[in-house]
Order: C-alpha cells, then sequence, then structure tokens
C-alpha cells in the first residue's frame, strides 16, 4: 500500500509531452502496425511519406529521454533498422533526439517562442 503523500508525489513526476516526429524505415509495413498501436489508437496523427512517416501527438511520461527510448525500441522491435528523430516539449521545453541520442534542449523564452524571439 502507497503512503498517501507517495501518490500525488508519483503523479507530480509524470508529464505530458507534445511529441513531432520523423520515423524513416526501410520496411514500412512492419513498421505501420506499431506507429497505429503507439499513436493513432490514442488520438495522435501518423501520415506516411514514402518510406517516412510524420507523427504527432500527446505523451505522458517521467521525462523526454524516456519516452523516447520507449518509442523507439517498440519500433525496432517491429523492423530492425528504423530511425527516429523526435522532439519531445513540454512546459516550454523542447528536447530533440536522433534515434537514442539526445541532440540538444531548447527553452521558449517569455513570449512562447522557442529562442525567446
Amino acid at each position: 500500500m502507497t503512503a498517501p503523500g507517495i501518490a500525488a508525489v508519483i503523479s507530480m513526476a509524470e508529464k505530458v509531452y507534445t511529441l513531432k516526429a520523423k520515423v524513416s524505415t526501410e520496411n514500412p509495413i512492419a513498421v505501420r502496425p506499431v506507429l497505429d498501436r503507439l499513436f493513432a489508437a490514442g488520438g495522435g496523427k501518423v501520415e506516411e511519406s514514402g518510406k517516412d512517416f510524420l507523427i504527432e501527438a500527446k505523451m505522458t511520461g517521467p521525462s523526454a529521454r524516456d519516452l523516447n527510448r520507449s518509442v523507439l525500441t517498440a519500433l525496432r522491435q517491429g523492423e530492425k533498422r528504423t530511425r527516429l528523430r523526435a522532439e519531445w516539449t513540454s512546459e516550454g521545453v523542447t528536447e530533440k533526439f536522433f534515434d537514442y541520442v539526445p541532440k540538444g534542449r531548447v527553452t521558449a523564452g517569455p513570449s512562447g517562442k522557442v529562442g525567446g524571439a
């Protein structure tokens, strides 16, 4: 059983992230069902463009890194040679990833625009 204050702390640790991503693969037929399971069923948008997919979705998790890892791992179970370029945004902070590697973090300024401009 969880102590009364612990449940509130656990739920506060989860953040809502907006994901914008490009998934590239040599086998779109193998990757499509995984994308539908991860995103389309939850109200996300999945658009196919040749061998690429463009994703827009909202996900909840402890960190952008953890969410990115879980998405890429699921995609690679469908097709090993799948690449993920992702931008995860929560609370005015955008974190960028290429596959599992973080590629930068940008904070929006007071105007709400990235870089404060």
